[in-house]
């Protein structure tokens, strides 16, 4: 029998048994742009920034560093100059924001019981009151 016979008899001549290519590859881009994104140069750039930024009280950096450089973290063994920035951008986006949560519940649920008298002084609603801002005369 003839190579290329035995070629055409065969119903599926892919040798990948995996029919989405792409779900196993490693990405070829950092961003999630694609080939309209940044090179792999400009992406450490971007992401070292991104990072540093999240420190100067702009964490929504450190989100926005996560969803941009999203193949990154997804495939664990691509780009591993980029990655320690993402990671640690997750990381501090994942602290702060339960920090932030924690802090919004202590006020809703707590209130007034939890701190007692010095309640009137934390909270921002009664400010106009106290400024004298609220009468119409």
């Amino acid at each position: 029998m003839d190579p290329s016979q035995s070629h055409s008899n065969n119903p599926n001549p892919n040798p990948n048994p995996n029919p989405n290519p792409l779900a196993s590859s490693v990405p070829l881009w950092p961003t999630i742009d694609g080939s309209l994104g940044l090179s792999e140069e400009e992406s450490v750039k971007y992401a070292r920034r991104f990072y540093k930024f999240g420190f100067a009280l702009l964490p929504l950096l450190w989100a926005v560093n996560c969803f941009y450089f999203w193949p990154v973290i997804r495939h664990s063994n691509s780009f591993p100059r980029i990655r320690p920035y993402v990671v640690g951008s997750a990381v501090g986006f994942t602290l702060f924001s339960a920090v932030l949560c924690s802090w919004a519940l202590t006020f809703s649920i707590g209130g007034e019981r939890l701190f007692g008298p010095v309640w009137d002084q934390l909270v921002m609603y009664n400010l106009a009151d106290r400024l004298g801002l609220v009468g119409w005369s």
